[in-house]
């Protein structure tokens, strides 16, 4: 039988100064709870929050400091009072929120990222005082609701980026009419944005990809774009695209370099803009009310479990793929990717892979 250990192995961060040179270490997992799942992870996916919380821009957390919510693997281990049909052995997926209180009227209407007790896979609190630990792991430990099956055509590599950063720009682009007859924006062309434009065409939407310069003009139109946007290099792009588009989403790290002027030009009236960036704490915006004329800007947080599994399904039934790197899991591996997204330099989603030789 598959057993769950008394610590679990991880590769974390020891010193916030010294955040890209994380280190092996060993973790003691939360109380198990009667309606928890024990997963002994495969694979994990890297997301930009990964980067942002292991070099300390949301706050300083308990060390060590493990990330990782684009998780695989399998089932070992499950509370008595769960009520899921998940068996032992089982490929499921965890995404970033492993609990809420799922009592209130946000949970029972499947906004349970949005409900005030929510807690992140990592880096967050618990009520009894525990620090969530993410999928740079050998285990994770979470709450049944948000353990999700993996379709059996879906490689695990490229299952987990799915489950956060998918999920991230797949939710609003449903919430906000993505389909046929849309004409939608995805600003950014990153480890996000890149799954944006792979899920708005498969939606049935006319896609326009929107980026600073023309270095991924090529890429965008390999992974679905209709239209390409250079925002840095075409002085006329508001008069040009004037009253073009339904939906925009946002999907840039940061909205530093994002023309809040001109943006709101190439909406429809009725049309939004949804930003899924989550920035440095520090960073602000300043808005023009006088230049939105009949535009909405909001922001979307983490998608839905049910999202996610509309998501999957989608993914299963058209045979989508992302666009991904692997690395095997280890502190040098972890290191050279950490210095590779501080750069840029990914296309589109790094994952960490061959978990049983690094955990054993």
């Amino acid at each position: 039988m598959l057993q769950y250990p008394e610590k679990i192995d991880a590769i974390g961060i020891t010193d916030q100064a010294d955040w890209k040179h994380p280190k092996r270490v060993a973790f003691q997992p939360r109380k198990f709870g009667e309606t928890d799942i024990d997963v002994k992870i495969e694979c994990c996916g890297v997301c930009g929050s990964d980067i942002h919380t292991a070099a300390g821009n949301w706050g300083d957390l308990p060390k060590p400091v493990v990330v990782g919510h684009e998780i695989i693997g399998t089932v070992v281990k499950k509370g008595p009072k769960c009520t899921s049909e998940f068996k032992i052995g089982q490929r499921v997926g965890v995404g970033a929120q492993c609990h809420s209180c799922l009592k209130c009227h946000r949970c029972e209407n499947n906004n349970e990222s949005y409900c005030d007790k929510l807690v992140t896979t990592y880096g967050q609190f618990f009520e009894d005082g525990y620090c969530s630990k993410g999928g740079y792991a050998s285990h994770i430990r979470v709450q049944e609701h948000f353990v999700i099956p993996i379709p059996d055509n879906i490689p695990s590599e490229y299952a987990g980026p799915l489950l956060c950063g998918g999920n991230t720009v797949f939710s609003p682009l449903i919430r906000n009419g993505c389909g046929p007859g849309k004409k939608v924006g995805i600003l950014g062309i990153g480890g996000i944005g890149h799954m944006g434009l792979i899920f708005a065409k498969a939606l049935g939407a006319e896609v326009y990809a929107i980026s600073r310069n023309s270095k991924k003009k090529e890429d965008a139109f390999k992974l679905g774009a209709d239209h390409f946007i250079a925002t840095n290099e075409e002085p006329d792009w508001a008069e040009k695209y004037y009253d073009t588009l339904d939906l925009v989403i946002v999907c840039a790290g940061s909205l530093k370099d994002v023309n809040f002027e001109k943006l709101p030009k190439i909406m429809q009236v009725g049309g939004r803009i949804v930003s899924i960036s989550v920035p440095e704490q520090s960073e602000k915006i300043v808005l023009n009310p006088f230049g939105l004329m009949g535009v909405s800007i909001s922001n979307s947080h983490l998608g839905s479990i049910e999202e996610i599994k509309q998501l999957l399904k989608l993914v299963s039934e058209k045979n989508l793929r992302i666009w991904i790197e692997k690395y095997p899991i280890n502190e040098a591996n972890v290191n050279e990717v950490f210095e590779r997204m501080e750069k840029g330099d990914v296309r589109y989603r790094y994952v960490f892979t061959d978990y049983d030789k690094e955990f054993n």
